[in-house]
């Protein structure tokens, strides 16, 4: 898990990264084949997409649930929907969940990406990565801002 550093605030709003990131997000639709929904997956570049039925969200179907639910099973891509094989019981969180809060649910749930849901409405999501990149962010900051002081660059 990340730990929390004192300075850094770990209680921002999940819906401040969905800001700076983007609310994009890629879905298919639950008849799709497994194989459509990964030729999809591939053609963004991305490790998970949305499954999206009449616009509710349906499920998700990630690298890991190709790799374990498909090829580990032995299912046939083409033959089968990635409704059979998506997890359906998603995890949501809310966009007022803090940095903090997601990245211990990613911890306990050992899962990379989670649905943002605001009443019944998908409105992003977010990802381990967002997560990462977000605290890496923030620390490049403060290094910055201790080399400024440190260099004398602030004054009061």
């Amino acid at each position: 898990m990340l730990r929390a550093n004192p300075r850094l605030p770990m209680n921002v709003p999940i819906s401040a990264l969905l800001q700076r990131k983007g609310a994009v997000v890629h879905s298919v639709a639950p008849h799709l084949s497994i194989y459509d929904a990964v030729a999809e997956m591939n053609r963004l570049r991305i490790g998970a997409i949305v499954i999206l039925d009449d616009g509710r969200l349906a499920g998700i179907f990630t690298e890991r649930d190709a790799l374990r639910r498909v090829l580990g099973a032995g299912i046939d891509p083409k033959a089968v929907r990635v409704s059979e094989v998506m997890t359906s019981d998603v995890i949501t969180v809310a966009p007022e969940a803090t940095v903090e809060e997601v990245a211990q649910m990613f911890t306990d749930k050992r899962c990379r990406h989670l649905p943002v849901v605001s009443g019944d409405r998908l409105v992003g999501l977010i990802s381990i990565g967002d997560i990462s990149r977000w605290v890496a962010d923030h620390h490049r900051a403060e290094a910055e801002y201790l080399k400024n002081y440190i260099a004398g660059g602030l004054h009061s």
